[in-house]
């Protein structure tokens, strides 16, 4: 894999483009940071992954947490307004990447992942979006408060969602909420439930290349 870095709506985003097999479907799998973090750091789990005929982009966040860090929303009382605010930016990024992707395979498959507030993120933006998303995998993630969308309960999608019942940052309970409640709106929804604690492993990165496929 060969990764590099560029800027996309004035914002640093990590590519990352093996030898694809231009004759098959390849995946573009975006990966989202977690909150006050870097795309680096989640650059350091996507090496550890290993995804089939698979391009990358791993973006930085909008929201500046200070010291270099980044997150995709705030939390408190101006959280709906600027989760609405992180739909808008993930749409423009996902037209970038889906730019740069073009001509590199005979079809191109969205694939969304993210560790903690960026597992949020990736299922706010299935259930949210306006592209469609193939598939989508959330480890120790949850649900903010949504801004309302005429994209609610449409186009029923294919989600895994994992959690440890030893994470003391998003507890169990609130991460297995989050999930049912995507499943009632119609989604598929696989649940692995783990010993886990607030951290990304390599058996989750191996559950998710093979829920991707």
């Amino acid at each position: 894999m060969n990764y590099t870095t560029t800027e996309w709506n004035n914002k640093k985003v990590i590519l990352g483009e093996p030898e694809l097999d231009p004759e098959q479907p390849a995946r573009l799998v975006i990966g989202f940071h977690g909150a006050e973090s870097t795309p680096e750091n989640m650059l350091v789990h996507a090496t550890r992954a290993t995804f089939n005929n698979a391009l990358q982009v791993i973006p930085e966040a909008p929201i500046d947490a200070g010291k270099g860090l980044w997150s995709w929303w705030m939390d408190g009382p101006k959280q709906k307004e600027t989760v609405g605010e992180f739909l808008q930016f993930t749409e423009a990024t996902l037209a970038s990447a889906l730019e740069w992707a073009a001509g590199k395979a005979s079809s191109i498959e969205v694939c969304l992942w993210g560790f903690s507030q960026g597992g949020a993120a990736a299922l706010v933006y299935s259930l949210l979006g306006n592209q469609t998303v193939h598939r989508s995998a959330s480890i120790c993630g949850f649900l903010p408060e949504m801004p309302e969308s005429d994209a609610n309960g449409k186009n029923p999608g294919n989600i895994l969602g994992i959690y440890g019942l030893n994470d003391d940052v998003v507890p169990s309970f609130l991460a297995e909420y989050a999930l049912d409640e995507i499943r009632n709106q119609g989604h598929a929804v696989r649940i692995l439930e783990t010993q886990q604690g607030h951290e990304v492993t390599p058996e989750n990165l191996r559950e998710i290349a093979l829920f991707f496929g």
